[in-house]
């Protein structure tokens, strides 16, 4: 499967040239010039890896890696700067990057050094979890647990918006609406249901709750096995 890469960089020259030289080694890299916007797709769950510039604009690309990695972004992420000195190594690595590729570089490095922290991660993590709609299940490796149609349905819902928050409203009306007798406290009871069945440590997600916001899916996306 090719890996899917995110650029965040907000030189368009050096962005696209990443695009264009990472896919000549077999890579699907996209390029991201702003930290909020690049924080919202890392957070999508649908890439398997990041080069984030440490300088972008008025931000700090140190910065947004220690976002990332606050709210469960756990994909391999190397930092690019024309910064070489430990201080500035060091303050990346503290953040959360997995490595430091210091400018000017050649491709050859940038590459071996991905596949390295990519077989690392899937060492740690070798699969994503599986949902299945036939017996309703989510499994990992020897790991399975059954849920509910309801379980199962919520999941999917919130599943569908990795890293993004749903209103305790939307998913009520969306699950719960047609039935006269129920209100929307019946999400909250579901929500704790799926905690007390699904371990982040076993399955690498967690459902946070955002305040003023609703419930959100954060963590390594679990995948269909019906598509």
């Amino acid at each position: 499967m090719t890996s899917r890469l995110l650029i965040i960089d907000d030189d368009p020259q050096i962005a696209s040239a990443l695009v264009r030289g990472l896919s000549l080694h077999g890579y699907k890299a996209e390029a991201e010039n702003r930290a909020d916007l690049g924080l919202k797709r890392l957070q999508s769950g649908t890439f398997s890896g990041a080069i984030v510039d440490v300088m972008l604009g008025a931000d700090s690309g140190i910065e947004l890696v220690r976002s990332a990695r606050s709210v469960g972004v756990t994909i391999p992420i190397l930092m690019l700067s024309a910064l070489s000195d430990v201080d500035h190594r060091a303050a990346g690595l503290e953040a959360g990057a997995d490595d430091y590729v210091v400018k000017p570089f050649s491709f050859d490095e940038l590459v071996a050094r991905l596949q390295v922290q990519e077989q690392r991660a899937q060492t740690q993590h070798p699969e994503p979890a599986r949902l299945s709609q036939d017996d309703r299940t989510i499994r990992i490796r020897d790991t399975a647990v059954a849920l509910t149609e309801r379980e199962f349905d919520l999941l999917v819902l919130l599943n569908s918006k990795v890293g993004t928050p749903i209103s305790r409203g939307d998913l009520f009306d969306t699950l719960w609406s047609q039935e006269g007798s129920s209100n929307e406290n019946v999400v909250d009871v579901y929500i704790g249901y799926l905690r007390k069945k699904l371990s982040e440590d076993d399955f690498g997600f967690e459902i946070k709750t955002l305040r003023n916001q609703g419930f959100c899916l954060q963590g390594r996306a679990p995948q269909s096995n019906d598509n």
